[in-house]
């Protein structure tokens, strides 16, 4: 029997194929399942226009078989077949796809669409086989053929016997090698898990036989085993069923199946698109944080599936980063895939997916906010952070999509509140969004600077999380609000003893100044402060870094000792400004004393480290004597 060569292709083409184009070997069974089903659907295909043909879905299926002993993988289905000239042309050359001519000829019929759209998939085969064999029997054929091929060197073609029609897929598998275990392929547990895996919603059903066993009659503890023929697959996705017919169950019982989380979904989205692209989603929010959310090991992304088929198992160019919590699946019939199906193609398509499925979660989070508010604040205490980092990256390019989402604590609520609730309920002479920043809510109840604001009657939003002044400084506003610390150095609330608090701090002009030299630089300006009450000082700042950012950007592993522009303010109205007066009046090196004491109790205000430790109690400890 004479071998022929495959036309115009060379062994490194067909072993670049095998090595590089597909990422594990498991995908050898998904492309076969998946040409076996296009098979079956040439027949439909060619029924709705050829009266002479009747299709009962009943009698079509694909079977997967394995013998351990002869060490071969069978996949068979009762598809449309293949003639001796469809042989050499759909397997005589590589990267030809009979689905993808087959489909052109037929495009203007209804029906299934056809999955193989490329011709590679077929040679998957040879990444876990030796002996790739064929025999097939075409629709309206008396004869059936043979098609064998041991890799690169060529195939043989001869006639054989076949009763019914259809195609059969012989791969005799290869013996294991230190790097790979071949042997995994004919193990009835893993082809059940990777037929679930990649094929579940294959529309025919994928049968195998199964080991099943029962309990001996008469034997307590032992059991006989049998082979039952079962089907694997489910068939009909969850995502093509009617919205209506579907319970919250469902949806529950498809996440945990899925693998999704240990959770439960806090939140299901079920969409389906047909416009100008068609495809269905299922879209969860979850109820809590993945243990590995931030680390390099999470990894975003929706399981993708074309038409049925898993293509991809976390597909990140479905979801932004500040939705990267967002768990699901996408399945459309219109993506543009490589010759391996693996990856994607970055066109029109999936852009548009992406952007629709986007605009989506925030709706749906939007209403979780509006008509759940528990719901909601559950979630936002889970991945809150992740949305404010969102409003902060790429530059605020997503800020004016995102802003509506934030919630920060309220210094009035006493709960978690949105910036439309803060500025909805000020008053008309509040002028900035005050917030203070600080490692916890009670720290921050507790902060010098928040005593005019609250005197004030002012709402205050506590920042907790280092994101959050980031984020801000981004956003800018809010309604035409600016934001405002109520550690800056305008707080933009007038004063009514403006010209008294002029007279005082001409008067205290030669104090401060004498103040600023003892500290050597540590601070910008010594000044009195219009907001302190009751609290002798505190520490403000001058520009755009904070107190709160330098802290932050001093733990970041590249730390440039960025430092924020303080400003030390003293309250003219406590006693400690007389004793001041009293020092620098009468006794110089009281007043180093009291300058340093009193700017390293700033310092510890602000969560702040003192730069020396010892000298400050042996400061202390000066005034207790």
């Amino acid at each position: 029997m004479e071998k022929k060569q495959f036309q115009a292709e060379s062994k490194r083409l067909l072993e670049m194929m095998i090595n590089s184009i597909y990422s594990q070997k498991e995908v050898f069974l998904r492309e076969l399942i998946s040409n076996a089903s296009d098979a079956i659907d040439k027949i439909y295909y060619k029924a709705l226009t050829d009266d002479s043909l009747t299709f009962d879905k009943d009698s079509y299926y694909i079977k997967v078989s394995a013998d351990k002993d002869s060490r071969t993988l069978k996949i068979s289905d009762t598809g449309i077949g293949m003639t001796k000239e469809e042989l050499e042309n759909n397997l005589g050359v590589i990267a030809k796809s009979g689905s993808l001519a087959f489909k052109k000829e037929n495009e203007a019929k209804d029906g299934h669409d056809i999955i193989g759209q490329f011709g590679v998939g077929f040679y998957a085969a040879f990444m876990v086989a030796d002996v790739v064999t064929v025999i097939s029997k075409a629709l309206e054929s008396n004869q059936a053929y043979k098609w064998q091929s041991e890799g690169a060197d060529g195939y043989t073609i001869e006639e054989v016997e076949k009763d019914t029609v259809g195609t059969e897929i012989i791969l005799t598998i290869k013996e294991n090698t230190e790097d790979d275990n071949y042997d995994e392929y004919l193990e009835e547990y893993r082809l059940k898990q990777i037929i679930k895996k990649y094929s579940d919603f294959i529309r025919y059903p994928i049968k195998m036989d199964v080991t099943q066993r029962s309990p001996k009659e008469g034997s307590e503890g032992e059991y006989d085993e049998y082979t039952e023929e079962q089907t694997i697959n489910s068939m009909v996705p969850i995502w093509r069923k009617n919205k209506n017919e579907l319970t919250d169950e469902d949806y529950a019982n498809f996440y945990a199946e899925k693998h999704y989380g240990f959770d439960k979904p806090l939140k299901h989205i079920h969409v389906s698109v047909d416009g100008s692209i068609r495809y269905n989603a299922i879209l969860f929010i979850p109820e809590k944080m993945p243990f590995d959310y931030y680390s390099k090991e999470f990894e975003k992304g929706l399981e993708l599936y074309s038409n049925g088929v898993l293509i991809m198992n976390k597909c990140a160019d479905l979801l932004p980063d500040h939705f990267s919590f967002v768990k699901g699946m996408v399945d459309s019939e219109d993506l543009s895939l490589n010759i391996s199906r693996e990856i994607l193609q970055h066109d029109r398509q999936l852009k548009l997916i992406a952007k629709n499925i986007s605009k989506k979660i925030k709706s749906e989070l939007q209403s979780l906010l509006k008509n759940e508010r528990e719901k909601y604040v559950e979630f936002y205490n889970s991945f809150g952070r992740q949305l404010k980092f969102g409003v902060y990256n790429e530059f605020g390019a997503n800020k004016e999509a995102l802003q509506d989402l934030l919630m920060f604590y309220s210094s009035k609520e006493k709960k978690l509140v949105t910036l439309d609730e803060y500025v909805s309920r000020m008053p008309e002479d509040q002028k900035y969004i005050y917030y203070a920043s600080g490692d916890s809510n009670e720290r921050i109840e507790k902060l010098p600077q928040t005593e005019l604001v609250a005197d004030k009657g002012y709402e205050i939003l506590y920042f907790t999380e280092e994101i959050d002044e980031f984020a801000i400084k981004m956003l800018m506003n809010y309604k035409e609000k600016e934001f405002k610390s109520v550690s800056s150095g305008d707080l933009g609330i007038e004063e009514e003893n403006k010209e008294t608090e002029e007279s005082t701090e001409q008067e205290s002009k030669e104090l401060f100044e004498a103040m600023k030299e003892v500290l050597g630089g540590k601070v910008k300006d010594v000044r009195a402060s219009k907001r302190l009450k009751s609290h002798p000082v505190c520490l403000t700042t001058e520009g755009d870094i904070s107190i709160e950012m330098e802290k932050i950007l001093a733990a970041m592993p590249d730390n440039q000792n960025i430092k924020a522009d303080k400003v030390l303010e003293i309250n003219i109205n406590h006693e400690v400004f007389a004793s001041l007066k009293s020092a620098l009046e009468k006794d110089k090196e009281k007043l180093n004393l009291y300058t340093n004491l009193l700017y390293n109790q700033a310092l510890l205000i602000e969560g702040l480290p003192i730069q020396d430790p010892v000298e400050f109690t042996n400061d202390i400890c000066k005034v207790m004597v």
